[in-house]
């Protein structure tokens, strides 16, 4: 073999050496999102059937821990609205009540014994209860006259002519009926009703049944009364309603 052969025959077997990979087993690298103990060191691969067997049992233990965790909640928040579940609810007039506007809410009242029944039932607190009866309590002031725009349907002289069908209402009603006719007297039209009423008993004497003014005994009444012309007036007095003034006074002076 020449020299120039045998030159050739180590530079090929040089480059075939270089053009070889190294397949070093080495060379590969664990991903970072596989824990260890899943890593086949010697196939240089994932353990899948150990990984998903494990992922399997913490799904199951994070199921169960969630079920124990929402009854748990569940259970803390009944104890928190069974708290503020108070023993009898108190009623509690809301703000903004018009100062002209009178007005009582009856604990025995069917209406707010329904909802205070309601209320305790569901557990419900002192300020779900208030709420209810703000609007009962706003509900029957939205359904109130405005006293002001009745009295001024009455004229300039709506307050003289209040006062007067208010005392002609004591003095020939009895108490029942005169707290019925109350409602009445809240409106213009309904003035206007007791003023013909007035008119169709001026020549009447007064009732021999107990009237507001006989059971009250009032001495802004008794000397209202005074001024009526069937007592002062001598062309009209009336000597039964004399007396019976006169028998009032004696009954509250003695």
């Amino acid at each position: 073999m020449s020299e120039e052969q045998v030159q050739e025959t180590q530079d090929t077997s040089v480059d075939a050496t270089q053009e070889t990979p190294e397949t070093s087993t080495s060379s590969i690298e664990i991903p970072e999102y596989i824990p260890n103990k899943f890593w086949d060191t010697d196939r240089n691969e994932v353990k899948v059937e150990e990984l998903g067997a494990s992922y399997k049992a913490l799904e199951s233990k994070l199921g169960m821990r969630t079920d124990e965790l929402s009854k748990q909640i569940r259970e803390d928040l009944e104890a928190e609205r069974k708290s503020g579940v108070p023993e009898s609810y108190e009623i509690t007039l809301p703000e903004g009540i018009p100062e002209d506007v009178q007005i009582d809410v009856n604990p025995e009242q069917p209406l707010i014994q329904e909802w205070q029944q309601i209320c305790k039932d569901n557990g419900l607190s002192q300020a779900i209860f208030n709420k209810g009866v703000s609007a009962f309590v706003n509900n029957e002031i939205s359904g109130l006259p405005n006293i002001q725009e009745e009295m001024a349907k009455l004229g300039d002289d709506a307050k003289t002519r209040v006062e007067s069908a208010d005392l002609w209402s004591r003095k020939y009603l009895t108490p029942k009926s005169y707290d019925t006719i109350a409602s009445l007297a809240s409106t213009a039209d309904g003035i206007q009703a007791i003023e013909e009423l007035m008119n169709l008993n001026k020549a009447k004497p007064l009732p021999n049944a107990n009237t507001v003014v006989d059971a009250e005994l009032d001495e802004g009444d008794l000397r209202a009364m005074m001024q009526d012309p069937r007592y002062w007036d001598a062309a009209r007095r009336d000597p039964a309603y004399v007396a019976r003034v006169q028998g009032m006074f004696q009954k509250k002076y003695g």
